[in-house]
C-alpha cells in the first residue's frame, strides 16, 4: 500500500545524503550505461560485416570452369573445362546438398527503346536462381522468371531500377518491348538486389539466353544453395567430394585446384559467423564484468549507508516503529535510487546507439555503413540488465539492514 509518509521519509534521507545517493546512482547508471554502449558497438560491427553479405543468401554457392594445370591421363594441360548440361544434372542428381539449382549465362548487349540506348549485362537464369541472389521484385512492379518462359524459350526480360530510369525515364516498363542486340524483348518486371556498384542489368530466361547466345548447349556458371552443412568441417568435406565428382566427369586431376573455380559464400558466413559469435562473447564478458562493477559498488555502499543509520535505526525503535517497517524502508530506498538512475543509465545508452544509427543512416557517404550499421540494443536486453542491478541493490541492502534492525534499540543507539 502507497504510504506517503514512508517515501517522505525516503526523499528526506536521500536530500541528507546527496553525495553517497549520487555516487550510487552514478555507479549504477556507468554500468548500464557502458552495457549498453558495449552491446551496440557489437550489434553495430556485426550488422554492418554482415550487411556486405547483401541480399543474396548466405548459402549460396557459384562454379565455373578454368584451365587445367596438371596433365593427366595422356591429356595436357592448360585444357578448358566448359561446364554444360551434364554438370547441371550432376548438382540437380547427385549433390544431395544442392537446392535451387541455376545455370548461369552472360553476355553484354546493347539495348535501345524510343531515343534511349545504353550497353546492358544479360544473364540467362533459372526461375530458381531469384532465391539464389536474393532477388526482389520491385513495388510489386510484374514478376520473375517462370517455367512457361523457360519452356517456350521467351524473349522475356526482368530489368533493374538502372535500366528503367534510362530506358524508361517515368514510364511503367511493365509489358513494353525495348531491342537488344537487334532483337526484341518484353520487360516482365523490374527487380531490385544489393551489391555493388549501379550496373544497368537484365534477367532473361536461361534456355533463351542458351539458345541465342551460346548455340544451344553449355553454361558459364553455375549456381544453388546449400542445405545440411552447418560447420566448416562439412563445408570443406563437400567441397573436397564436389571436386572429385567433376574431376571424374570433365577427367581431370582431383589435385588440380585450377580446373575449376569455386565461390562458396557459406564458407565466408561461417567463418564471419565463428569471428563474431567470439566477439560477442567477450563484450558479453566485458558488459557482465561492467554490471558486476556497479553491483558491487551498490552493495558498498548499501553497507555504509546502512552503518550509518545503525543509532537512527535503534531511536526509531525505541520510539515503537517495528523491524519490518525499518526493513521495508531501506528496501524502498534502494529500489527508488537503483530504478531511477538505472532508467537514466538505460535512456542514455539505447539513445547514443539510435543516435548514432541516425547519423550514420542520413550520412552521404555511405562508406561507414558497410562496416558499422545499425549500432542498437534490444530494449529488453537493457531492461533485463537495469533488472538485475535493481534486483542486486535490493539483496545488498536487505543483509546488513536485517542484522541491524535485529540489534536491540539500546545497543543501536550506542552504536557510533
Amino acid at each position: 500500500m502507497f504510504d506517503l509518509d514512508n517515501w517522505a521519509e525516503i526523499f528526506s534521507a536521500i536530500r541528507r545524503n546527496k553525495l553517497r545517493t549520487f555516487l550510487t546512482g552514478f555507479s549504477i547508471s556507468w554500468g548500464i550505461f557502458m552495457f549498453c554502449i558495449l552491446l551496440s558497438a557489437g550489434n553495430g560491427l556485426k550488422n554492418g560485416v554482415m550487411s556486405n553479405f547483401g541480399s543474396r543468401a548466405v548459402n549460396s554457392f557459384q562454379l565455373w570452369g578454368r584451365r587445367t594445370s596438371i596433365p593427366y591421363k595422356g591429356l595436357p594441360d592448360r585444357r578448358i573445362v566448359s561446364l554444360d548440361e551434364k554438370d547441371l544434372q550432376l548438382i540437380q542428381n547427385r549433390v544431395p546438398e544442392a537446392i535451387n539449382v541455376s545455370g548461369i549465362i552472360q553476355t553484354s548487349v546493347n539495348v535501345s527503346y524510343s531515343t534511349y540506348s545504353t550497353a546492358c549485362e544479360f544473364q540467362g537464369v533459372n526461375p530458381e536462381f531469384m532465391q539464389i541472389n536474393g532477388i526482389r521484385i520491385k513495388d510489386n512492379q510484374g514478376r520473375f522468371i517462370n517455367n512457361m518462359d523457360m519452356r517456350d524459350y521467351r524473349k522475356v526480360a526482368l530489368v533493374n531500377q538502372r535500366i528503367k530510369e534510362i530506358l524508361f525515364q517515368n514510364e511503367n516498363p511493365v509489358g513494353k518491348q525495348f531491342i537488344a542486340g537487334g532483337l526484341g524483348y518484353t520487360v516482365i518486371g523490374v527487380f531490385e538486389e544489393e551489391s555493388w556498384g549501379n550496373s544497368e542489368k537484365a534477367y532473361i530466361p536461361f534456355s533463351t539466353a542458351q539458345l541465342l547466345y551460346r548455340k544451344g548447349k553449355g553454361t558459364d556458371n553455375i549456381a544453388f544453395t546449400l542445405g545440411g552443412l552447418e560447420t566448416g568441417e562439412e563445408n570443406a568435406d563437400f567441397e573436397k567430394r564436389l571436386h572429385q565428382q567433376l574431376a571424374d566427369l570433365h577427367i581431370f586431376d582431383p589435385k588440380d585446384e585450377r580446373a575449376v573455380g569455386f565461390w562458396n559464400q557459406l564458407d565466408n558466413y561461417l567463418q564471419t559467423l565463428g569471428i563474431f559469435n567470439g566477439i560477442t562473447v567477450f563484450i558479453w564478458l566485458i558488459g557482465i564484468g561492467t554490471l558486476i562493477a556497479g553491483i558491487i559498488s551498490v552493495s558498498n555502499i548499501m553497507l555504509i549507508t546502512v552503518r550509518e543509520r545503525t543509532r537512527e535505526f535503534g531511536i526509531r525503535k525505541a520510539l515503537g516503529a517495528k523491524p519490518s517497517s525499518i526493513l521495508g524502508n531501506i528496501l524502498m530506498e534502494s529500489v527508488c535510487i537503483t530504478s531511477i538512475f538505472g532508467y537514466f543509465g538505460m535512456f542514455m545508452g539505447v539513445g547514443l546507439g539510435e543516435l548514432i544509427n541516425s547519423v550514420l543512416e542520413n550520412s552521404n557517404s555511405g562508406q561507414m555503413s558497410y562496416v558499422f550499421k545499425n549500432p542498437t540494443v534490444e530494449v529488453h536486453v537493457a531492461v533485463a540488465a537495469m533488472c538485475v542491478l535493481i534486483v542486486s541493490g535490493v539483496v545488498a541492502g536487505y543483509f546488513p539492514a536485517l542484522k541491524a534492525v535485529k540489534i536491540s534499540a539500546v545497543e543501536a543507539m550506542r552504536n557510533e
